[in-house]
């Protein structure tokens, strides 16, 4: 999945997925009664899991780009081929 971005509508459907996934099965499990509650406790795991999982990456992805930042240009100077801005 690298080819193409997703487009901005179905970006923010994506982004917001997660958070829903987990509203929906609180409002499953506060509303059902007895065992059908427990049918919304894999959606609730599945939802948790996908945050949990999108703020480790996110996490990662900052912190290399942070020690990237931090390291400063190549010693000599000069720059490959789509790192940074033109001399």
């Amino acid at each position: 999945m690298r080819g193409r971005r997703p487009s901005r509508f179905r970006a923010a459907l994506l982004a917001l997925s997660s958070p829903l996934l987990i509203l929906l099965a609180l409002l499953v499990l506060f509303t059902r009664q007895g065992s059908d509650r427990l049918l919304a406790v894999p959606a609730l795991v599945i939802g948790v899991g996908l945050l949990t999982t999108s703020w480790i990456r996110r996490r990662r992805r900052r912190a290399e780009l942070l020690r990237t930042l931090r390291l400063g240009p190549p010693a000599g100077g000069e720059l490959r081929q789509g790192e940074g801005s033109p001399p």
